[in-house]
């Protein structure tokens, strides 16, 4: 194993304790499951470098339009209930309450 994927592997274990930990803020949330994606999408960008198999190339554009989409669609997410409840905090949001 080379140091680039030590440093992404690192990466990917790094997004997963930060969601882990983090679960207090719904931005800090989203930034680690960020971190997640891209670092799964450096990740097979550089296996399917290494190994000349540009098929995996594509899983990897996939996932970052992925990666993209699920920023949109949390910053949106992040915008609605901080306007309705008037803060991001995720243990005082209720969504069965109106």
């Amino acid at each position: 194993m080379n140091i680039l994927s030590a440093v992404l592997f690192s990466l990917f274990f790094l997004g997963i304790i930060g969601v882990v930990i983090n679960r207090l803020h719904l931005l800090s949330l989203l930034l680690c499951l960020e971190l997640l994606l891209v670092s799964l999408f450096l990740n097979i960008s550089t296996w399917s470098q290494i190994h000349d198999e540009l098929v995996y190339l594509n899983f990897s554009i996939l996932l970052l339009t992925f990666s993209a989409c699920e920023a949109s669609a949390g910053l949106a997410l992040m915008v609605s209930l901080s306007r309705s409840h008037n803060t991001d905090l995720l243990a005082n949001i209720n969504l069965l309450q109106t």
